[in-house]
């Protein structure tokens, strides 16, 4: 996947449930690194920050989504 390439919800909803925490926890270990990056010297695109951003968080709506689905 592209580093400007958004995560839509078809993408997202194909991922096992383990390789779902697995890309949650990479994508943020990635943004860490991008936001420290850009603290030191300013990054040639900071919305990529918003975007890496935005993906952690539909992630994690559908791992959220996942867990509700399994206690009912």
């Amino acid at each position: 996947m592209g580093a400007n390439k958004k995560l839509n919800q078809e993408d997202i909803k194909q991922f096992v449930t383990d390789d779902l925490v697995a890309k949650i926890e990479s994508d943020k270990a990635e943004l860490n690194k991008q936001k420290f990056n850009h603290a030191v010297t300013p990054l040639d695109n900071p919305v990529s920050i918003r975007a890496k951003r935005k993906d952690v968080a539909r992630l994690m709506t559908e791992l959220t989504a996942r867990k509700k689905a399994n206690k009912a």
